[in-house]
């Protein structure tokens, strides 16, 4: 073992990455020829030990006899002061998160230098997440000359196991291309069957790369690290295949492109189940990315009591943002129950101490309620008053929308029971999605005010055999199917 780092788990634990010697050799022998690093090369040191990145800092300058250039403690926490070492050091070659990366540019804009990283600069590896289209290109096409280049890597292989260069095609996505020295990629489905090109799978990885396991975690190294049913390669897999070898599950969703390369998805474990639907994150992510005026692009579920969990995404504007289009494009693209019911627009999306994106620290969403106009007649009062029991609002006023203070479709449903009840009327769910603000949904329901309510549930005799229902013998007749 070379090393071992700590990542956080899904239980809460921290889990010990333990990285043999031959893979990190491996990796700075692949890097030193593939991006002619040399004496002339200087690099950049900005990285905390605890996120693997540093690896590539600490010694691709002393593999190759080139120069390391030390960042001062914290120094990573301020772009301007990166900018300012980068230039007055002359570093050639630098390393950084996607998040960062834009971070510099708007702060080599704001500096007056138009978005320049510096002059010295070579090439920039990006790795760690996602690297949006619009940040590549702006980069490229600022600092023209410089070679951007798409790298992946889990921590549980030494830093990283595909790369791209970005092109001009890249302007939607980023591939993250092809396996390097001694890695095998393997697409494969649930079953671990190679999908057709095109196809989404699960990342599998094999060859010298790969970590020796979780340190003290047999169990988990066993789940995570699995035998590998390939030898002398296979459709779905690229790269050398070592008959015996070990299989490292990534949890993340990619698929093959026609030309070789692969292109990254979203993870396996952003796959939510929110009213019943399975919803994969990254699938919405990708797609307002993908909107002009947007910069970067997360999604979450946010838990409320009231509302119970819905989607809510946090975008950062790429110039002027409206957001009204964002979401028509959204719902014009997405199925109804992956369009995100809360929006909210910040300037810029929080960071961990390795530059990542921190998805625990981003803001819960605000309830847009519009200037107050009290409710005037008795049914404009009940139904701002079922609103607010129903959403957890405190005031609710004339002009407020349903669904702009965190109401859904399930919680429509007790918005018609408890209005039907107060009303002494039957209220369609329908209404209250065609009229979703107080006063429109008063004046669509006050004409049945006091035509009878639906007939009460009340208890009836069991009958030796209970009678299916619909939905019952829709499961019995498919699973006899």
């Amino acid at each position: 073992t070379a090393y071992v780092i700590f990542t956080s788990g899904s239980t809460g634990r921290p889990k010990g990455v333990a990285v043999p010697h031959r893979a990190v050799a491996n990796q700075l022998v692949w890097k030193v020829a593939a991006f002619g690093l040399g004496p002339g090369d200087a690099v950049l040191l900005k990285t905390a030990a605890t996120f693997d990145l540093s690896v590539w800092e600490f010694w691709s300058a002393l593999v190759s006899g080139g120069r390391l250039v030390v960042a001062a403690a914290e120094g990573h926490r301020d772009p301007a002061y990166l900018l300012g070492l980068m230039r007055s050091a002359s570093v050639s070659t630098l390393h950084v998160v996607p998040s960062m990366l834009e971070a510099l540019l708007t702060a080599a804009s704001s500096a007056g230098s138009g978005g320049v990283l510096a002059s010295s600069l070579r090439r920039v590896l990006a790795i760690g997440e996602a690297l949006p289209g619009s940040v590549a290109q702006r980069f490229r096409s600022v600092n023209p000359g410089v070679g951007l280049f798409n790298l992946y890597g889990p921590t549980e292989a030494a830093v990283s196991v595909t790369w791209h260069e970005v092109s001009d095609a890249d302007v939607v996505g980023v591939p993250i291309g092809v396996p390097e020295w001694n890695v095998s990629a393997f697409v494969l489905d649930e079953r671990l069957r190679p999908v057709p090109v095109g196809v989404a799978g699960e990342l599998y990885l094999s060859g010298v790369q790969l970590a020796r396991g979780y340190f003290g975690r047999p169990e988990l190294t066993a789940d995570r690290f699995v035998a590998n049913p390939f030898a002398g390669g296979a459709s779905g897999a690229a790269g050398d295949v070592t008959a015996g070898a070990r299989m490292y599950r990534t949890g993340d969703l990619v698929r093959w492109l026609p030309d070789g390369s692969l292109d990254y998805l979203g993870r396996t474990d952003f796959q939510v189940k929110v009213r019943g639907f399975r919803i994969e994150l990254g699938e919405i992510e990708s797609v307002l990315r993908n909107q002009d005026s947007v910069s970067q692009a997360v999604v979450v579920v946010h838990s409320d009591r009231h509302t119970g969990e819905q989607l809510v995404a946090y975008l950062v504007p790429d110039g002027e943002l409206d957001l009204d289009t964002v979401k028509h494009s959204a719902a014009r693209e997405l199925p109804s129950y992956m369009v995100p019911t809360a929006w909210v627009v910040l300037d810029a999306l929080p960071l961990n101490i390795n530059g990542k994106i921190d998805r625990k620290a981003l803001p819960a969403p605000q309830v847009v309620q519009r200037e107050f106009r009290a409710p005037t007649t008795p049914v404009e009062e009940a139904v701002a008053a079922v609103f607010a029991e129903v959403l957890g609002v405190e005031r609710v006023g004339l002009d407020d929308d349903f669904f702009a203070l965190g109401g859904n479709s399930l919680v429509a449903t007790q918005v018609t029971a408890r209005l039907g009840a107060a009303l002494d009327a039957q209220v369609p769910v329908r209404t209250v999605f065609e009229a979703s603000t107080v006063a429109a949904l008063a004046a669509a329901v006050e004409s049945h005010a006091g035509s009878g309510a639906r007939a009460a549930l009340t208890a009836r005799p069991r009958p030796e055999r209970v009678p299916l229902s619909l939905a019952q013998q829709r499961m019995w007749f498919l699973n006899r199917f």
